[in-house]
């Protein structure tokens, strides 16, 4: 039995969620409690040094994550 090659295209709509820090609608990223973090802040906050202004800012928008939601 022959296995084909799988065409991995990308569909046209992708479910997109509200990026806690840059506050944009992403469709790709990572989840951290309840809240998302799309892959370009991801890679952002990971390469930024501690003593860069973006540090603060980062872990600013980061609380928001460890904010207890009200789920009803």
């Amino acid at each position: 039995m022959e296995v084909g090659e799988v065409n991995h295209q990308p569909a046209g709509n992708y479910y997109k969620e509200l990026c806690v820090v840059c506050e944009k609608n992403k469709a790709q990223g990572i989840h951290l409690y309840t809240s998302f973090i799309c892959s370009e802040c991801e890679r952002e906050m990971i390469s930024t040094e501690t003593n860069d202004p973006k540090y603060r800012y980062y872990l600013k928008q980061l609380r928001k994550a460890a904010e207890p939601q009200i789920l009803s």
